[in-house]
């Protein structure tokens, strides 16, 4: 690992630009796209980075092939959910076995960025409920980082759980930022939602205390709450090693906004493509809601993704492989041309 290099909202300080010089040279080159794993072509390259947001200040990972004589790569950001913050979530690493789809990712040719969301993780820890709007705010903090070091103005983006609510809600009061955007696990009314319906049961709960107690049952709980057998133990416990060295609570505020505040998400003012992966199982939000919310994205290049063998924590699962699938075919598929 890199020595942190730290980042304000109008930019990276010297170390951070020396990082990045190469891929700054490359300014407005056109991108291809990866279409197949490059991994054995060069090492896999993690780095850190930070951005203020006021006294805040949030923790930015990013990973890619180096050597493989591609410095320009195109930017996938991922943004996670409500309980884990983003290398738990997105680059858990579990002796011999894959896990961490910015690993993955990274291995087919994309420049992979992550951010732990204010209350997570190595972020801040603050009083704040820290709910959908802050963590939309903290993605505005974090692109001029990611378009500093990348040369880049917009990015893919893949959102999981309450971090697909946080993601679309940035689409659309970000629209020049987003190129194409994957939910998954996404909440849109949460209408005949079982887990929804939990939450608003707690509602004053979560307004009474910003932040929420979190253990090893809590982490075990992600993973038994849908369908218990679609994930390895192992996993579990090295969830719960990884994120518990944070501390033994999370912000409220996401749990509450979906109790209460739902729709946060317009449709309608979702202008990019737009990928809807659904799992089999996942009490998050019924299928009727979801399609509601497909019906009336107005981009016509759009899918819904049903996938067989996952739950909400699928990214974590035996079956994780068919989200990465979905992920690279929908973030590759040639755009439409005119005569």
């Amino acid at each position: 690992m890199n020595d942190e290099q730290q980042a304000s909202l109008s930019g990276v300080d010297r170390r951070g630009l020396l990082c990045a010089s190469g891929i700054l040279a490359a300014g407005a080159a056109v991108l291809g796209v990866p279409t197949q794993s490059v991994a054995a072509n060069g090492e896999i390259k993690a780095e850190e980075f930070w951005a203020n947001k006021g006294d805040v200040r949030l923790y930015i990972y990013r990973k890619r092939l180096v050597s493989d004589g591609n410095e320009a790569k195109p930017v996938l950001f991922l943004v996670h959910g409500s309980t884990p913050s983003s290398r738990g979530s997105f680059d858990l690493q579990v002796p011999n076995r894959q896990y961490s789809v910015m690993d993955e990712m990274a291995g087919l040719g994309w420049d992979v960025w992550t951010m732990d969301h204010e209350g997570y993780g190595r972020s801040t820890h603050t009083n704040s409920h820290c709910g959908i709007k802050v963590g939309v705010d903290d993605l505005k903090a974090a692109m001029p980082v990611v378009e500093s070091v990348t040369g880049q103005r917009s990015v893919m983006m893949y959102g999981q759980s309450s971090g697909a609510i946080r993601a679309g809600a940035f689409a659309m009061q970000e629209p020049a930022r987003v190129e194409r955007l994957i939910l998954d696990a996404f909440t849109y009314t949460g209408i005949d939602a079982p887990e929804i319906d939990r939450r608003r049961a707690a509602a004053d709960k979560y307004r009474a205390n910003p932040r929420r107690p979190v253990s090893l049952a809590t982490y075990l709980s992600i993973f038994n709450r849908d369908k218990p057998g679609t994930y390895e133990p192992i996993v579990a416990q090295a969830l719960a090693d990884e994120e518990l060295k944070h501390g033994d609570t999370v912000p409220s505020g996401t749990y509450l906004d979906m109790a209460v505040n739902m729709p946060m998400v317009d449709p309608r003012q979702v202008k990019c493509p737009v990928c809807l992966i659904r799992a089999e199982h996942d009490g998050n939000a019924s299928e009727a809601e979801l399609l509601d919310f497909f019906k009336l994205l107005p981009n016509h290049d759009k899918q819904f993704m049903f996938l067989a063998g996952l739950t909400h924590a699928g990214m974590l699962g035996v079956n994780r492989h068919r989200i990465w699938h979905v992920m690279q075919a929908f973030l590759t598929y040639p755009p439409a041309r005119s005569i």
